[in-house]
């Protein structure tokens, strides 16, 4: 009689609720993920800096590459003498072009190698900003699938609290029970409606992180399925993740390419007392006067006033001696970075094996807490029908009944709990190895509801047993 009049309640209670919250759009985790790839500033501002890092290698290619100058000078010189008849003035104009190709620069070439690595540096760091999107996706999302249970089991709880308190209520007016347990009741019901307003707030925060994540308010979400297999990571070792990890994390081959970027500046300071080679072609095109070839005075008089070309071909051989200490300031300060880079490496991979051994751990005691939690739910669910038998029996009180109660919700509330932690907990494990991918997030689509009812599905299948509490809970 006491577990069909708790059914009954559950039912009226969890459809009220449901009807007070209109359905206006609906959360999925894929969508969620592809509006938050669509609005995510992080990931725009990733793309911007890969794109302008890019453009260091042709600029840096461009050292080792010919250059070709043209340019044109127009000039007027006048010659005075005691005799104006002598005076002259001629004007000029020379057109010259100038193509020079390095022929050894070894400052250029180390240049043109830093760059290279610093491109993929940056490559390597997008997909890192990539990568930590999928899996930020899939914490808003799960950890606001998390309250949402978590009310729809307060809910429930306030529900059967209330019940319990009514009984109380009842068997005191017939003169079969203390006040003491209508007390109680009644406390346990007041603490069940503070516990529901503060999940209603989680809840809706939750979803505030949401749409600030997509950009687009969501007023339900599609929760996960009790029949998602919960399998341990394959291959099922710690050591074998450690090696992948230290192979394929993002953030640590990122760290690599930024030691070799700073090798090549280094190396590139030091070539900055090296010698350069350049083969250099000159032409030039204008008037014999203005290439200096006479002496002015006789401009006009004495000397060819014609217009003449020059060309001619050379090697520069130039040696940098000294310019103020620059080139050894510029050494030490290559080789302090080159230090930084290879201590944040180190301090990287000194990271990654540390969150591939956790969270491998953390997958594998997620499991066992998921089969723990399933049956403690299965025994709470027994303890609180024998208590209810006692009570109707005068074996137990009311407190008995409030505690098996809280004892069983807590159960519930504990398995879904470690069912968010495996799910986040392997995405974590996989990034930390660099195998996180958005096939991962479609994979766990896959076991999503549609058309999911937290006041309905945040059971366990089979939780309840009379025909009443199946309703409730299907």
């Amino acid at each position: 009689m006491f577990s069909a009049q708790c059914g009954a309640v559950t039912i009226w209670l969890f459809s009220s609720y449901a009807l007070a919250t209109p359905t206006v759009d609906s959360a999925e985790l894929m969508a969620v993920y592809r509006e938050a790839a669509l609005h995510n500033s992080e990931i725009a501002a990733a793309r911007a800096d890969f794109a302008a890092r890019e453009e260091a290698l042709p600029q840096a290619r461009a050292n080792l590459l010919p250059t070709l100058s043209v340019g044109s000078r127009i000039e007027s010189t006048r010659l005075s003498r005691e005799n104006p008849e002598l005076s002259r003035t001629r004007s000029g104009t020379i057109v010259q072009a100038n193509l020079r190709q390095p022929i050894f620069n070894a400052a250029s070439w180390f240049e043109l190698e830093a760059a290279k690595a610093d491109t993929v540096q940056a490559a390597v760091e997008l997909a890192m900003k990539e990568q930590a999107l999928i899996l930020k996706a899939a914490e808003v999302y799960f950890e606001t699938l998390r309250p949402t249970d978590e009310l729809a089991a307060s809910i429930a709880e306030e529900a059967a609290f209330k019940l319990q308190r009514d009984q109380a209520q009842a068997r005191l007016n017939g003169g079969m029970s203390s006040i003491t347990d209508v007390l109680d009741a009644q406390s346990a019901y007041d603490a069940a409606i503070a516990n529901r307003k503060l999940a209603q707030r989680k809840v809706e925060d939750a979803f505030e992180q949401l749409a600030r994540l997509t950009g687009r308010s969501y007023s339900r979400i599609e929760g996960m399925e009790h029949d998602m297999p919960v399998n341990a990571p394959i291959p099922k070792d710690t050591q074998a993740w450690v090696n992948v990890a230290l192979r394929q994390n993002l953030s640590l081959l990122a760290s690599n390419h930024a030691v070799q970027n700073a090798e090549q500046n280094f190396s590139r300071s030091r070539a900055g007392h090296s010698p350069t080679v350049d083969a250099v072609l000159s032409w030039r095109r204008g008037d014999n006067d203005s290439f200096g070839y006479t002496n002015p005075s006789d401009f006009g008089l004495d000397g060819y006033g014609g217009t003449v070309e020059q060309g001619s071909v050379a090697l520069e051989l130039n040696l940098p001696l000294f310019n103020g200490g620059r080139t050894r300031s510029q050494v030490r300060e290559a080789y302090d970075r080159l230090a930084q880079k290879e201590q944040e490496r180190e301090g990287y991979r000194r990271e990654v094996v540390l969150n591939a051994r956790n969270f491998f751990r953390a997958v594998i005691s997620d499991i066992e807490q998921i089969n723990a939690r399933r049956q403690t739910v299965l025994s709470s669910q027994e303890s609180l029908k024998a208590s209810r038998v006692g009570a109707d029996i005068g074996t137990r009180n009311t407190v008995d009944v409030l505690n098996a109660q809280r004892q069983l919700f807590k159960a519930v509330r504990d398995y879904n709990n470690a069912r968010y932690d495996f799910i986040l907990n392997n995405l974590r494990l996989k990034q930390a190895a660099g195998l996180l991918a958005v096939e991962d997030l479609q994979a766990l689509s896959d076991y999503l509801k549609a058309d999911y009812e937290p006041q309905r599905d945040f059971l366990p299948p089979g939780l309840m047993s009379t025909s009443a509490a199946q309703t409730s809970v299907r």
